[in-house]
């Protein structure tokens, strides 16, 4: 027991583990077990606790899902699970909409396919805080797991419906109903699939789509919507007339996007064009969130329109967190989730996507022109990353780096080391060294006006951490 209960943390976005090796079905019911007896322990007025449980597209997620619910039901908790693979947020939509206590969600997101892991909800849709997760750590030290059955409490059901009648509500679908756009869609084999064309039924706007079919290995890739994952893609929107292409992540949470004949739409780009719209064209107030890896070009933005934006560490939680208690627009996280306001406080791809064509249909324009506007208003900005592989997740401990007076002979500002170590240097370009919460592996960013200067900032970073932090990894 005290070795399963050592290898089970959860990071920035829920736990995460190699199936088979330390995602094993014991350990699945263990977690299990534990969120029935914290759910449990608190005093509900409605009485028992009921969990909405769904599953993505990854090997055996439907089957851990199903162990999950047998365990949660076992304990006296009324369970209702997906009768097919979901991306995330129409789980967390099913779980605010219907009332539930809390969801879980069977995903490991952009990991590669050997991975799987479990995302816990809140009642209000959004990702679980450090609070509850770390007493759910807690009570997996808890003897026993509650094995029996109770097919009555176990309630099977189709959880997309709503999820997608409310985002054909929360668009403006009578604009974008007479568009006339063609857009490549590449979900990644995820459990994005078929959504957008569910969405947009009815409409003039032509869908093509590729890796739309189940493949639990992803290629032998990752679906994590980052340039190098997208060299397909790229090749397909260069030989087709597509006026956007919308990529999501293996569950469906996260964004990025193509315009023209293949140029790279960032996440962080996403973001800037997203807040322009809600605010400039549908007319909508509130502040805006970004995370510490944020990049500069959602600062000149907002500081442009007067709005109040927001930073918090790495993980859409923080970002969750603030959308409950304050009046947020738009929060946004290095990785492209986005989560928006009259919704839920929780990531939504898709959403985003469609977001992205509806601006294109208030302003009329190809969403290349739109970006380059962008860019010439606040800022071309180029926004990089790599990684460095270490023994294991969280492992290392950047702080003997904290005092690095200078990165490519530009001296450095500020030091911040409340999340990882970032440098922000005396021209505003920066360099971000972050361990990962869920992967063996140091992330490093990097951003300044010019490309060149940005990967050699990302080379410096890589240096760093090799001559200084793991030389035998």
């Amino acid at each position: 027991m005290g070795t399963a209960r050592q290898e089970i943390k959860f990071g920035t976005d829920g736990w995460r583990g190699v199936i088979g090796d330390d995602f094993t079905f014991e350990n699945v019911r263990l977690v299990a077990q534990a969120i029935a007896d914290y759910y449990n322990s608190l005093k509900s007025p409605g009485g028992q606790p009921v969990v909405g449980v769904g599953f993505d597209t990854r090997f055996q997620s439907d089957r851990f899902a199903q162990a999950v619910s047998e365990v949660l039901a076992a304990n006296g908790i009324e369970v209702v699970i997906s009768d097919r693979c979901v991306p995330t947020p129409a789980l967390s939509f099913a779980v605010k909409h219907r009332g539930l206590t809390a969801g879980v969600m069977i995903t490991a997101s952009h990991n590669p396919g050997a991975y799987n892991g479990i995302k816990i909800k809140t009642a209000q849709g959004g990702a679980a805080g450090v609070e509850i997760t770390r007493q759910v750590e807690r009570l997996i030290q808890s003897p026993g797991v509650k094995k029996d059955t109770c097919p009555a409490r176990v309630l099977e059901d189709d959880l997309t419906h709503d999820y997608v009648d409310f985002l054909r509500e929360y668009i403006d679908f009578k604009r974008l109903r007479q568009a006339r756009f063609k857009v490549l869609v590449d979900p990644m084999h995820g459990s994005g699939n078929s959504f957008l064309a569910d969405v947009l039924k009815g409409s003039t706007i032509k869908l093509d789509f590729m890796r739309q079919d189940v493949n639990p290995c992803f290629e032998g890739g990752r679906p994590e919507p980052v340039l190098e994952n997208l060299k397909p893609t790229v090749e397909k929107m260069r030989k087709g007339a597509y006026d956007l292409c919308i990529v999501l992540d293996g569950d469906a949470d996260r964004i990025a996007a193509f315009a023209g004949k293949g140029e790279f739409i960032n996440p962080q780009k996403v973001l800037g064009l997203l807040i322009l719209h809600l605010i400039q064209d549908r007319g909508m107030s509130g502040g805006v969130v970004k995370t510490i890896v944020g990049s500069n070009l959602v600062d000149n933005i907002c500081h442009a329109l007067r709005l109040k934006l927001y930073e918090t560490p790495v993980g859409f939680k923080f970002i969750s967190e603030l959308m409950v208690k304050e009046n947020i627009l738009i929060g946004g996280e290095e990785a492209g989730g986005m989560g928006f306001k009259n919704y839920i406080p929780e990531r939504d791809g898709s959403l985003a996507g469609l977001l992205l064509l509806e601006m294109m249909a208030y302003r009329k324009k190809p969403m290349l022109a739109i970006l380059k506007e962008m860019e010439r208003e606040f800022g071309r900005y180029y926004y990089v990353r790599t990684e460095v592989r270490v023994k294991s997740p969280g492992s290392v401990d950047l702080t003997s780096l904290k005092n690095t007076n200078s990165v490519l002979g530009v001296d450095v500002a500020e030091a911040d080391d409340s999340d990882g170590l970032k440098f922000t240097l005396r021209d505003r370009s920066w360099l971000m060294l972050r361990t990962s919460g869920t992967e063996p592996i140091i992330r490093v960013y990097a951003e300044s006006e010019n490309e060149k200067t940005s990967f050699a900032m990302l080379e410096f970073g890589k240096e760093l951490i090799e001559k200084n932090v793991v030389p035998n990894r």
